[in-house]
């Protein structure tokens, strides 16, 4: 099913049928099918929705580029218009976007799980700092260039400079993958009063336990469950996992 949206075409799926409603937040370039297991577990208790990002799974990506309110927007209507007033559930993009609606938007849900949850802007090392800055002056050598060999030009430093999230990216998302990764959520996290479990992986690298100890410090309603594994722990402890959310939403 498709939800529609100014310029998104939004694809989302239904899972089980009950009178309490879960919204499953997938991460960045992750789809529906990364939370199989959770979805089978969840549905025989609850009614599941879940979607694909633009750009991902079976949603297309709009015309232009794109900034985390924007991503923000969509979900608060697709909320809006399809549920009502759902359990949340997300993973790592998927809670960047769930702390946008908890603390810009300042809506309050019955609960909410975040898991390795995305949002706080790592500080920049020094070695990153020289990295910037020496792509920023290599980039100019461009307008030397002839115009024909300037894209080729940039892709070569995109290779060497780039993260892998962003080489891998068609080239009419990164400028939206630029501007989600910049923005950082910490400004927000003393207005959200909703009552928030945290699971995170111990050894996690892409969303450091330290995010997660500093959203939990920052926010009142919340706890933390620290797993064993990295960035993808309900993958990792699908069992362990499956049981903490019964019980919780139990």
């Amino acid at each position: 099913m498709y939800f529609y949206y100014k310029d998104f075409k939004l694809y989302y799926e239904i899972h089980g049928n009950h009178k309490k409603s879960i919204f499953i937040l997938p991460g960045w370039g992750d789809t529906r099918k990364t939370f199989t297991y959770m979805i089978s577990f969840l549905k025989q208790y609850y009614t599941v929705y879940i979607i694909d990002w633009p750009g991902f799974g079976n949603s297309t990506f709009p015309p232009t580029n794109l900034t985390i309110y924007d991503y923000a927007e969509l979900i608060y209507n697709f909320i809006k218009e399809k549920i009502d007033n759902p359990i949340l559930i997300g993973h790592s993009f998927g809670g960047r976007i769930i702390l946008l609606l908890l603390g810009y938007y300042n809506k309050k849900y019955s609960k909410v799980v975040l898991i390795d949850s995305a949002g706080i802007k790592p500080k920049k090392t020094i070695i990153k700092r020289l990295k910037q800055f020496l792509y920023k002056l290599l980039k100019k050598i461009k307008y030397i260039l002839p115009k024909k060999r300037r894209k080729i030009y940039l892709e070569k430093l995109i290779k060497l400079f780039g993260s892998t999230d962003y080489k891998n990216l068609p080239l009419n998302m990164r400028t939206t993958f630029s501007n989600i990764v910049k923005e950082d959520l910490t400004y927000l996290l003393k207005n959200i009063n909703t009552e928030i479990l945290l699971l995170w992986g111990k050894d996690d690298i892409d969303t450091p336990l330290k995010d997660g100890k500093k959203i939990n410090k920052m926010i009142k309603e919340s706890s933390l469950i620290i797993l064993p594994g990295t960035h993808f722990v309900y993958l990792q402890n699908i069992k362990l996992v499956n049981s903490i959310l019964y019980e919780y939403f139990k």
